[in-house]
């Protein structure tokens, strides 16, 4: 049985870019349990799993194992992976720091999103140079641009979830579980990947994104007509 051909994410990257005004290449991220031939190893060390975020957006390919993970315990948590028995209190020290700074309760911890199955590999790319069908893509940029990739996915009958907090990571399986998804970031992700101040997040299912990207020069168009025409109202109707 022959597959499907795979969607040509080169042309989707562009034309997201253009319509979007992206600063930031969008991140493909895929969930694995092996890698992908040509596809090299990431084999250096980062202080979390959202590095890896950074590094795919400047334009690197790659892939990590589970080891890769083991120095965010937050992250590991989120991407449902162990920490080896010699690093298996990491969790607890991070969780308590974080809770004697007033940062997080311990009831938090039940609302965060975890991947369902432990990846063995996880394939970070820019969008365009996906060597495979992306589980996630990830946005960066200013909300007023990335509100319309929202309202594409609501166009598209795409679920939509908004306000997510910290930890950024488990925008990934929420974005799995329930499609599309904003996160405002957390500090630590925000120093990791230079998330700028004015800057969010939006993840987005990988099956959808192609539906989406179609319903987007809709958006973008009705959007510009509804600026020129809520602009007249203002100057019309505004007194002060």
């Amino acid at each position: 049985m022959m597959s499907e051909p795979m969607t040509d994410y080169r042309n989707l990257e562009a034309q997201l870019n253009s319509a979007l005004c992206l600063k930031r290449r969008p991140v493909a991220v895929a969930f694995r349990d092996r890698a992908p031939a040509g596809v090299r190893k990431f084999t250096g060390t980062e202080p979390s799993g959202c590095s890896f975020w950074r590094l795919a957006g400047e334009g690197k390919m790659f892939y990590t194992e589970p080891r890769a993970h083991y120095n965010c315990a937050i992250g590991c948590f989120t991407h449902n992976i162990p920490l080896p028995a010699e690093r298996a209190g990491e969790m607890e020290q991070t969780l308590g720091f974080m809770m004697n700074l007033g940062y997080v309760k311990p009831e938090d911890l039940e609302r965060i999103t975890r991947l369902r199955q432990t990846p063995q590999c996880v394939i970070y790319a820019p969008l365009g140079e996906t060597p495979v069908e992306p589980d996630v893509v990830l946005f960066a940029g200013q909300p007023g641009r990335l509100m319309l990739l929202q309202e594409a996915a609501i166009r598209a009958d795409v679920g939509t979830e908004s306000s997510l907090g910290r930890p950024t990571c488990m925008a990934l399986p929420a974005a799995l579980d329930r499609g599309l998804v904003a996160s405002s970031g957390c500090i630590g992700n925000r120093v990791y990947t230079e998330l700028g101040e004015d800057e969010l997040y939006v993840a987005v299912r990988g099956s959808d994104l192609p539906q989406i990207a179609r319903e987007l020069e809709t958006i973008v168009t009705a959007n510009a007509r509804l600026a020129e025409y809520h602009q007249a109202r203002r100057k019309e109707l505004a007194t002060e």
